[in-house]
């Protein structure tokens, strides 16, 4: 008998079916890696693979991409020998086979986070070093000046230099040329924001400006803008000017893209803040959809902050936004199955155990010790004298004995709410842990770039088989 199975793919995921394969060794079966002829694996099905497949060899059988849609009988009948549905996701494959995978490795990005203090002339130069230090501690490559308008910045070349000493990127951000200037002269790195008839700016300082358009959604005066500093041979990046929704929003995406088809050389600078700051939603997600989007259109610089309370942690999110997309672009792979930081409320594995499997671990218990599971189907207590489930802690209470017991008693009480907690929103429960709030909450384990989570609670990462 053959120990040899056939794993079928697709070109953009055979290199990385690969990699997986090689990772798991060793395992008790040979893979061989058949490349079907199409470019999407998720795209196969059973048609196609009876058209394409001739085997010639001996196999154990045959291990299909978790997306192949059709009846997979029809392709034992074909073959004479197993046929198995593998996970949706090729990197899913050692947890199919009972084996761990390794965690990927986000250590590398392309995209520059303009971080903006907004109130800037209203703090202290220590109060800005302060604000500073804790962007770039969750992720920010440079800090940007935000100018308020009618509003004098005495101390704008102290704070520019003071940053400067700690070794941090500057940027002045102001719609008054004078300051920009200030700016300039004091060492900022980068201007926000030059028009057309205030680009006499850049000829007064080094640094390198971000130009707008003369008015909202107007590409071509930003273009001409752009035009008169190429004829200089000035380096700038471009800001077609991300609309909030509603607002402009879709239009403004369409100026990103029709701005990178026809430049396709430029810099351009992504604001994300019309968007994470005026919309009543967790900011998470938008986070990875603008990162998405920056990947695709290779923009490299976004400007983000941090002003309205539900925005509080846009910096970390926009980091590990961009490593995602990064990593992702790096090995063809959806966004999906890297890391779990951005999953804050809900996660993509909330309850790895079924009911039936507690019924039967509870069977088994022999001492007076309460263990807490959740499943899809609710909470579920037990010890040696039996199992109780319910979906509120004030029923599954009165079930319970302590005996008097009034610290197990607050224990008790303490885990059942964590319990209801990740039942009622789709979270990993593990007993005595707190729950994973991903980056939404401050880590105390981040690594040493602080801008992660550890990376211990990541699915997988694959495109598929």
């Amino acid at each position: 008998m053959s120990d040899r199975i056939l794993f079928l793919t697709g070109r953009l995921a055979e290199a990385n079916l690969n990699k997986v394969l090689e990772s798991m060794q060793p395992t008790p079966f040979q893979p061989v890696v058949h490349q079907l002829g199409l470019s999407v694996a998720g795209l196969m099905t059973v048609d196609m693979i009876r058209r394409r497949l001739r085997i010639a060899e001996t196999f154990a059988g045959i291990v299909v991409p978790g997306r192949c849609r059709g009846d997979l009988t029809v392709l034992e009948a074909e073959y004479g020998i197993p046929v198995t549905r593998g996970p949706e996701e090729l990197k899913d494959l050692p947890y199919f086979f009972g084996q761990e995978s390794q965690p990927p490795v986000l250590d590398h990005y392309d995209i520059k986070i303009f971080a903006e203090i907004v109130d800037a002339p209203q703090l202290t130069v220590e109060e800005i070093l302060d604000r500073a230090e804790t962007f770039r501690r969750h992720g920010a490559d440079v800090i940007d000046l935000g100018c308020l308008p009618d509003t004098a910045f005495p101390h704008l070349e102290d704070a520019v230099t003071a940053l400067r000493a700690q070794g941090l990127r500057v940027s002045v951000d102001s719609m008054e040329p004078r300051e920009l200037v200030r700016g300039g002269l004091a060492g900022a790195e980068f201007l926000l924001s030059l028009q057309e008839d205030t680009l006499w700016v850049a000829d007064e300082v080094a640094s390198t400006p971000v130009l707008i358009p003369a008015r909202p959604g107007d590409l071509d005066s930003l273009l001409r803008a752009m035009e008169q500093l190429d004829r200089k041979g000035r380096h700038y990046l471009a800001d077609p000017i991300l609309d909030p929704l509603l607002i402009g929003f879709t239009d403004s995406i369409l100026r990103y893209h029709e701005l990178r088809a026809r430049r396709p050389d430029v810099d351009i600078l992504l604001g994300i803040g019309n968007v994470t700051e005026l919309t009543d939603a967790d900011t998470a997600g938008i986070n990875a959809v603008l990162m998405g989007m920056a990947t695709e259109l290779g923009i490299t610089h976004v400007l983000t902050t941090q002003v309205s309370p539900h925005a509080r942690r846009a910096i970390r999110e926009g980091d590990i936004a961009r490593r995602m997309m990064y990593y992702a672009r790096t090995v063809s792979s959806l966004p999906r199955n890297i890391h779990s930081g951005l999953l804050a409320l809900h996660e993509r594995r909330p309850y790895p155990y079924s009911l039936g499997e507690i019924q039967e671990t509870a069977a088994a218990v022999r001492d007076p010790s309460y263990r807490v599971q959740v499943s899809e189907e609710g909470i579920h207590i037990y010890n040696r004298d039996g199992l109780v489930s319910g979906t509120d802690p004030f029923t599954l209470y009165p079930k319970l004995a302590f005996a008097g017991d009034v610290s197990h008693a607050f224990y008790m009480g303490t885990e059942l709410a964590r319990a209801q907690i990740a039942w009622q929103l789709g979270k990993r429960y593990t007993q005595d842990q707190e729950l994973n709030w991903g980056c939404a909450v401050e880590q105390e384990n981040e690594d040493r770039q602080g801008c992660l989570p550890a990376l211990d609670d990541i699915d997988d990462t694959g495109t598929g088989l």
